[in-house]
């Protein structure tokens, strides 16, 4: 069994599989991507470890996990076998580097597997994540009324060979009050993190790194506190398209879904929008007249819009115009402007 640290980690994880050995629970919760789960208890026998270890002590929760152990052991071989392949290898951790991952390892040795133990476990994983995010970073955020296709702007960016943080498309949601329509489940949020961690490792921090502006909630899931930080500070390219544009965007996006989830995503606004609006919008969506109930539910999200941008540094945010929907064409323009727009605010380097 060899230890290795964080960023050794990183380095060579792509070549070997990854096995979390914690619970069904936890490793449902959030996990390292990648990782495949062998669990040494399941989610009631790691309860039960865990009260006698608390009633009992040390020495008792040992044996209890070694009666609970024992009549498993052939099929856990058996799973750690058939991933490390021929190559023979596993790297495996647990929540922080205890009992559970010193054990399991102690098995893949025997079957003569070369097994990597992560130092301080998962635990170490999200910390790293976490203080990655600190470091100082090239970002640049992507503002804009809703409609502006900000999000496929941002993919044509990274078709480019950009970098991207895809935040919606890593929640799963787009972040209005209709940004659950034609998406999977949300994922929870301590996997949301973790999805947001793997991306941010592999970026060129003095790189620009793109970004959407967004709330601090997407949908159920939550930007961890040091991005949103990053975000607030960093400056801002502000697409302005006209409204008629931005309309036919969302009836060719939202149309297709079934009425009642439109009418629901109304719903949701009707007091911040009105009562008389609101009523206008449902009767809009019942004679399929789309374009009228996006433009009124325009109206509420451009003002708050408006609002949220208030809240940020005038100094740091740059207009740039736009008399096209084609973001293939608006994702060059700013790849193009963005150097010179900010330059006042970061240094990009070629």
């Amino acid at each position: 069994m060899k230890e290795i640290d964080i960023e050794e980690f990183l380095q060579i994880r792509h070549g070997i599989p990854v096995v979390d050995v914690r619970s069904p629970s936890e490793f449902k919760r959030g996990h390292i991507p990648g990782a495949n789960n062998i669990p040494l208890f399941d989610d009631d026998q790691r309860a039960r470890v865990g009260i006698r270890y608390h009633r009992q002590g040390r020495e008792e929760a040992i044996m209890e996990g070694l009666r609970i152990v024992g009549p498993h052991m052939e099929a856990l071989a058996k799973q750690a076998r058939a991933l490390a392949g021929q190559q023979r290898k596993l790297i495996l951790h647990c929540w922080r580097g205890g009992m559970r991952s010193e054990s399991m390892a102690w098995l893949f040795e025997r079957l003569s597997i070369q097994t990597y133990v992560l130092k301080g476990g998962y635990k170490t994983y999200r910390r790293y994540g976490r203080a990655r995010l600190q470091q100082p970073a090239s970002v640049v955020v992507l503002s804009g009324y809703t409609g502006s296709g900000k999000t496929d702007i941002l993919q044509a960016l990274e078709r480019e060979g950009e970098q991207v943080l895809d935040l919606e498309g890593l929640a799963r949601h787009k972040g209005s009050a209709f940004g659950a329509m034609g998406q999977k489940e949300q994922l929870p949020n301590e996997h949301f993190e973790n999805l947001i961690f793997e991306k941010w490792f592999r970026f060129n921090l003095n790189q620009p790194i793109w970004i959407e502006d967004e709330s601090k909630m997407i949908g159920k899931n939550g930007i961890p506190d040091e991005l949103f930080a990053v975000m607030r500070s960093a400056p801002v390219i502000r697409l302005e398209m006209s409204k008629s544009l931005r309309v036919e965007r969302l009836v060719q996006e939202y149309a297709c879904f079934d009425q009642q989830k439109l009418h629901q995503g109304i719903d949701k606004i009707r007091k911040r929008l009105g009562g008389d609006k609101a009523r206008k919008a449902h009767q809009a969506i019942d004679q399929c007249d789309f374009h009228t109930a996006i433009d009124i539910t325009l109206d509420y999200y451009d003002k708050a819009y408006l609002h949220g941008l208030k809240k940020r540094n005038h100094h740091q945010i740059y207009p740039l115009e736009t008399d096209r929907d084609d973001p293939d064409c608006n994702a060059r323009m700013l790849s193009q402007k963005a150097p010179q727009l900010l330059n006042d605010a970061y240094s990009f380097h070629s």
